[in-house]
């Protein structure tokens, strides 16, 4: 289900994503900002299971309330928290499937299902093919041998509204929101060398306040003719180069741009340093920080083709046709900005089980089949400790049925009835790929449906989850700092008795 979100400046956020919704959510107490930041953590560290992560996290801590109530110590819990969790990631490893990373319709099947309950779903296949062909791109090789995937930095998105997902494509290549400096410039270059500068093309002003007099004329003439020196300087570096692009991320002046023009070099100003560092990669340049330091393999000659285009009212500089591009750009279209939004939160969950299933290579059964076989597993392993110990572990055991609650919650059918059903098919051993489909509620055999979790995914979802509760339980007061105008310090409800 999506949920409708208002931002405080009165913005629309229309999603299903977990992390983007608890972004959004203002809560005051501070086990709800733990939780929330844990959402967060999960999303920067692998890009999926947000929702999952909050949902186990608050079920661990639900259930751990009765043996509270019991008057059994909290240290008792957590440590018996800790030995599920050692338990059910020895067991991922043991189900684990090894996949061939190196067959694309296996990767194609992994991104699918991560995609399968989200807002695209109707868009699976292009956006699954966006998120393989974005990460294959930037995924390089270091010096020892080991794979290297950085989405954040390398793999840009920018979304232009109108048009259709379908129109959606990965340039492998830069493309900025910039035009040239000045309209004679050349806005089409075949191979062109280009120049990317850390430094302002400006006269350069004086740091503290500086006083200048002027009695007459020439000398005012004196201070004009001393600033276009100093520019015509900067700018006889840059020719001497023999440069066709100079693209800077300061300020560039109408002198300087006279004498480039004059020389049949584009100038491209202003351009954000997260661009900088793609066109970097992709053009083989480095970033000069003064111009008098040019030396000829500072110039970035693998870049094919540079051409400036209108898109909608924008204009757009395209770096494209390179050697052995390593950064590129998805160009989204959509029909609203809304859309776009989503598109793009969706499209990154992709990249991110890519990333993650090239770096790993290993899958699990998805739609709450795993979650019951652990399950399972944990209720008997919890056979051999003793009773309190032994309670504990079942009841994690029970909080791992939570996620196939949800989605049979979600899809709209008889949960108990369906939870029920699935936990009594699951104790024969011939049922270990069954699961609940997302959509229409049904239990299935997952691999025919090509739903799928991944390991590093779902051993990121336990490890966050039962650590996350463990530190609330081990919390026996709430203390409020004292704020410079509070004189006496305020009782705050301790919450967790």
């Amino acid at each position: 289900m999506l949920k409708m979100m208002l931002d405080p400046l009165g913005g629309i956020v229309i999603t299903n994503d977990g992390n983007c919704i608890l972004r959004e959510v203002d809560v005051a107490h501070p086990a709800a900002k733990s939780l929330i930041e844990l959402s967060r953590s999960q999303d920067e560290e692998v890009g999926d299971g947000t929702t999952s992560v909050v949902i186990l996290s608050g079920e661990l801590l639900s259930i751990a309330e009765s043996f509270l109530k019991d008057k059994i110590h909290p240290t008792i819990i957590v440590n018996c928290y800790m030995t599920a969790l050692n338990l059910s990631l020895k067991y991922l490893e043991e189900i684990a499937i090894e996949v061939d990373v190196n067959n694309e319709e296996n990767l194609l099947k992994a991104i699918d299902s991560c995609l399968s309950t989200k807002f695209v779903n109707r868009y699976n296949k292009i956006v699954s093919k966006l998120s393989l062909e974005a990460t294959q791109c930037v995924k390089v090789e270091n010096v020892i041998g080991k794979k290297e995937i950085d989405i954040k930095r390398y793999a840009k998105v920018e979304k232009i509204p109108g048009g259709d997902i379908m129109d959606s494509y990965v340039l492998k290549g830069v493309m900025i929101n910039k035009d040239i400096t000045h309209p004679k410039m050349r806005r089409y270059i075949k191979n062109p060398r280009i120049l990317l500068l850390d430094c302002t093309l400006e006269y350069k002003k004086a740091e503290s306040q500086t006083n200048v007099e002027i009695l007459d004329e020439h000398t005012w003439n004196q201070l004009l003719l001393q600033e276009e020196i100093e520019i015509k300087k900067l700018c006889e570096y840059i020719i001497d180069s023999r440069c066709d692009i100079v693209i800077t991320e300061k300020g560039v002046s109408d002198l300087a741009q006279h004498f480039l023009v004059k020389k049949n070099i584009s100038v491209i100003r202003r351009v954000r340093k997260t661009d900088l560092n793609r066109l970097e990669r992709i053009t083989g340049a480095t970033i000069v920080n003064r111009c008098e330091e040019i030396v000829e393999k500072d110039i970035g000659t693998k870049c094919g083709l540079f051409e400036i285009k209108k898109i909608g009212d924008d204009y757009y500089s395209f770096f494209v046709e390179c050697e052995n591009p390593r950064a590129c750009t998805i160009l989204l279209r959509g029909a609203t900005k809304d859309v776009l939004n989503e598109v793009e939160r969706n499209l990154h969950d992709g990249m991110n089980v890519a990333k993650n299933i090239m770096l790993e290579g290993k899958l699990l059964y998805g739609g709450g089949c795993t979650e019951m076989r652990v399950s399972q597993y944990l209720i008997k392993q919890a056979a051999n400790f003793d009773d309190s110990r032994k309670s504990i572990i079942e009841s994690v055991a029970s909080a791992f049925e939570i996620i196939p609650k949800i989605l049979a919650q979600n899809s709209g059918v008889n949960v108990v009835k369906c939870i029920n059903e699935l936990r009594t098919k699951h104790e024969k051993p011939e049922s270990e790929k069954l699961g609940i489909d997302g959509v229409t509620g049904e239990i299935i055999d997952v691999s025919s449906k090509n739903i799928w979790d991944l390991l590093s995914v779902k051993k990121q979802i336990y490890k966050s989850a039962i650590e996350a509760a463990s530190m609330i339980l081990r919390i026996d007061d709430v203390v409020s700092g004292i704020g410079k105008d509070d004189k006496i310090q305020k009782p705050i409800k301790n919450e967790f008795e």
